[in-house]
């Protein structure tokens, strides 16, 4: 009977120790109004304190991406490449929630220099989302951007919740 005890016990902690950290991610990603913080797989890692993203309802907010390698964590070489690249990081994180680029509902581009990088912008653009539409998009021309990048694109996606 003691030895029942025993493995039932050993057994229960084992369910314990292996939902614990299940349990830990999930109340870390959710805020108390139903906010998750987004995180997926294959994304670049931020290096601060801020997130890749939220979803709030049915929308998907996504920080501003640049043009960060997620496999190095470090900025791709070549300016096209780079703005590509930054995009591309945006979309991981939409589709981790069921989103694509066609469901975009707005967009906003840093640049440092709005005369040389704004057609790279409008080319990736027009590599991603094909003829378009294209969603609304803000193009601002900033004096510098972390790690002297020269492109961050930030996004707010509509993915409704499946219910």
């Amino acid at each position: 009977m003691r030895r029942l005890r025993r493995v039932a016990e050993l057994s229960m902690l084992a369910t314990v120790l292996l939902i614990a950290p299940v349990l830990a991610q999930q109340a870390f990603e959710l805020s108390p109004a139903g906010v998750k913080t987004l995180a997926p797989a294959g994304a670049i890692k931020p290096t601060g304190t801020w997130n890749l993203g939220t979803r709030a309802g049915d929308f998907v907010f996504v920080a501003g991406m640049r043009g960060i390698d997620p496999k190095t964590n470090t900025l791709v070489q070549g300016d096209e490449a780079r703005v590509v690249q930054a995009f591309l990081n945006m979309k991981l994180i939409a589709e981790s929630e069921g989103a694509t680029l066609k469901d975009a509902v707005r967009l906003v581009v840093y640049v440092t220099d709005m005369f040389r990088f704004r057609p790279l912008v409008n080319k990736a653009q027009e590599q991603l989302w094909g003829k378009g539409p294209y969603p609304p998009r803000t193009i601002v021309e900033v004096h510098r951007l972390n790690q002297d990048d020269i492109v961050e694109v930030e996004g707010t996606f509509y993915a409704p919740l499946k219910k």
